[in-house]
């Protein structure tokens, strides 16, 4: 298995999620969602690999947090071995072209790992 990225994803109340994005505004990244345009709902904030920044609004269904997302090559084969080292990862969920499967870490931190559908 492979990691291919690394992901960030925090919701946060508006106002919040708003002042987050600008200072990644302030630091020279580009807001793939476009920047300034309406009311926020979130922002992206894209690296070179698979690796990115998300910041979103807090609403229903989307609670206020912050999780941890790996982009591996085989999301099949993480939950496998999860599976047999004795976690106990919730999914599969296929959204976005992906594969996602999530697992809370310990502290509470909430983690998903994904692949690409093929």
């Amino acid at each position: 298995m492979a990691l291919l990225g690394i992901r960030v994803c925090k919701v946060a109340e508006v106002s919040e999620a708003a002042a987050i994005a600008e200072t990644f505004g302030k630091l020279g990244l580009e807001n793939e969602m476009g920047a300034g345009e309406g009311d926020f709902s979130g922002a992206i904030f894209s690296g070179l690999d698979q690796s990115w920044v998300e910041v979103w609004a807090s609403g229903p269904g989307m609670p206020e947090g912050i999780m941890l997302q790996l982009v591996v090559d085989d999301a099949e084969a993480m939950a496998k071995e999860a599976r047999a080292n004795g976690l106990s990862p919730e999914g599969p969920f296929r959204m976005h072209g992906e594969t996602v499967y999530c697992l809370t870490l310990p502290g509470g931190l909430a983690m998903s790992f994904q692949s690409k559908i093929t």
